[in-house]
């Protein structure tokens, strides 16, 4: 054990190491300064603000930047939609993949705009080499230059007096893709093919097994797509069992690049935030609160996971389960990663808005499931997706300073700017969203015939199946328990919305919110100014985190993950 934790220690530790550089080099990005890049990008970047017709220089108001970001949205997911429909006509399909129905095509084209990346589809046969790249592949680039260009908005809105503009929409996606994306994963699929990740334009290879029989496997361009998979924390896997598959993840080394690229982005970001708002402290106090909330859930899912089923290793118990469960929860996990790196793994996917898993979440301990149900709904704050983690814990951080406001008796105020009823009321409508989407589709799933035809297990855990799906869903995560059909008409039609709404009905507020902050003044601190560059505000953005997700969520992860360990504890199994 003191092993495993030492490697869980170390691994924050290479994140902090990442997430500091990378942190302060998007600042210097995002504010339009020289890097080491520029002589290389800079050219490439004035040909596309030429062809797209687009003038650097001219920066745009909240609601001009949002109506930009949802039109664009809405012209990818028109592409992806129609690309999908009629794959089967298209060329590079050695797979003879077909054209999707219109409910799972929008249901999938949804899913990778909105940075989801939920699978309904049987992932190596249910598409080609053309959608991989041209439609997958360049969408998991766009959909998390997307969600990072909304906190960079956010961040603006903070730092700026009497601003009517929050940047430029055009300019900042350009950038996100050109010099923060595109470099880093050209470096990370050299070095997963180093590793045996695979990269071909086959649809498949055989092999002659120990026995002697010949097995045929699917291949294709992996490796490209699994680079930006992992750093714009997407998550969709070119195999159905994602990084548990030994061609997309098949070293430890690669499981471990694969974690600290899923968090780099989001935990270099509150360095970014901090070094753009002339206070780095204020970054720190941010990364803090997120990795706390890392700690906690690494340290649910690790103690559960290696406890174990009590009812396969008490007295009793056939001899195969007891070797199986020694030591800890096996149950679907690869050996080659053991339960140590199977639980980082699960903490790491869904604290971020990703869906790329090494193990089955739905083997996992009731509560080291129900652990990693609550990172997403909690708003993936945990560290949280690109962008999409630092602009939802800022939202936190606007109500926790509200909150000490109320406790001082005096206007709260971030960053020098005064939060008055019109942010507060935005910052709750989208934390509302978000809870009203997860519980919302929940209970029509376990209230409706179609709802209830389509998860595998009874019990609790049935009911666990039907909300992991819907929180995944909103959360923009698109990790799943195993044993839900997700791909019936109700399911594709239901959580292809539930995307739609854990998306843009939080993206928006967050927008107007920056409009809101930006036009106001800049007030200097006084005797009482609630600190938010301190311990005690990481704290207290901890706590206005876990109760909000308490009392929001408690109740319903009361009839699912904690019911289920309470009954197998006394026995009874599902």
């Amino acid at each position: 054990m003191a092993f495993d934790i030492a490697r869980l220690i170390g691994f924050v530790v290479l994140l902090t190491g990442i997430a500091v550089p990378l942190g302060l080099y998007m600042a210097r990005v995002y504010q339009g300064e020289k890097t080491w890049l520029t002589p290389v990008l800079a050219p490439v970047e004035r040909f596309v603000y030429r062809v797209g017709g687009v003038d650097p220089s001219g920066e745009m108001p909240w609601t001009v930047y949002a109506v930009s970001l949802l039109l664009f949205n809405f012209a990818c997911f028109t592409i992806l939609y129609a690309m999908l429909r009629f794959q089967g006509s298209l060329p590079l399909n050695p797979t003879g993949a077909v054209g999707m129905s219109p409910a799972l095509a929008f249901n999938t084209a949804v899913s990778f705009v909105t940075n989801t990346n939920w699978q309904a589809y049987a992932g190596e046969t249910g598409v080609s080499h053309l959608i991989q790249m041209a439609g997958f592949t360049w969408q998991n680039f766009i959909s998390a230059a997307t969600g990072i260009t909304v906190a960079i908005a956010l961040i603006r809105g903070l730092i700026r007096k009497e601003s009517r503009t929050v940047g430029n929409f055009w300019v900042d996606l350009t950038r996100t893709w050109l010099y923060v994306l595109l470099p880093i994963c050209l470096v990370l699929a050299v070095v997963f093919v180093s590793q045996g990740v695979v990269q071909t334009m086959a649809g498949s290879v055989s092999a002659t097994t120990v026995q002697g029989a010949t097995q045929t496997m699917s291949v294709g361009p992996v490796a490209s797509q699994e680079a930006v998979k992992v750093l714009g924390t997407n998550g969709g896997g070119f195999f159905n069992a994602n990084s548990a598959h030994p061609f997309e993840n098949p070293t430890p080394l690669t499981d471990l690049l694969q974690m600290l690229a899923i968090l780099a982005i989001p935990a270099g970001l509150t360095f970014t935030f901090g070094k753009m708002a002339g206070n780095l402290k204020q970054g720190v106090t941010v990364f803090a609160a997120m990795a706390i909330l890392f700690a906690l859930s690494v340290g649910v899912m690790y103690g559960f996971e290696t406890a174990g089923n009590p009812n396969l290793t008490k007295a009793g118990a056939d001899q195969v389960a007891s070797v199986t469960q020694a030591g800890g929860n096996m149950e679907g996990k690869e050996v080659r990663f053991g339960i140590t790196d199977s639980a980082l793994f699960g903490s790491v996917t869904t604290g971020a808005s990703c869906g790329a898993v090494n193990a089955s979440m739905s083997s996992m301990t009731p509560l080291a499931g129900g652990m990693a149900m609550l990172n997403i709904a909690l708003g993936e704050v945990v560290f949280g997706g690109a962008g999409a983690g630092l602009y939802g814990m800022l939202v936190f951080a606007i109500l926790a300073v509200f909150i000490a406001g109320l406790m001082v008796g005096r206007t709260p105020e971030f960053l020098g700017k005064k939060i008055g009823p019109k942010d507060i009321k935005l910052a709750m409508f989208a934390v509302l969203a978000l809870a009203a989407g997860i519980l919302g589709f929940a209970a029509l799933g376990v209230s409706t015939p179609a709802g209830m035809a389509g998860r595998l297990s009874v019990g609790p855990h049935g009911l666990s199946e039907i909300l992991y799906a819907f929180t995944s869903g909103v959360g923009n995560n698109g990790s799943a328990f195993a044993g839900l059909n997700a791909a019936s008409l109700f399911y594709t039609t239901t959580i292809g919305i539930a995307m739609l709404i854990g998306r843009y009905l939080f993206i928006v507020p967050v927008l107007a919110i920056a409009g809101s902050l930006a036009a106001k003044k800049q007030v200097p601190p006084s005797a009482g100014t609630f600190p938010t560059d301190t311990p005690m505000f990481s704290g207290l953005l901890v706590g206005v985190v876990v109760i909000v997700g308490a009392l929001t969520f408690f109740p319903v992860l009361a009839l699912g993950p904690v019911l289920e360990q309470l009954l197998m504890t006394a026995g009874k199994l599902f």
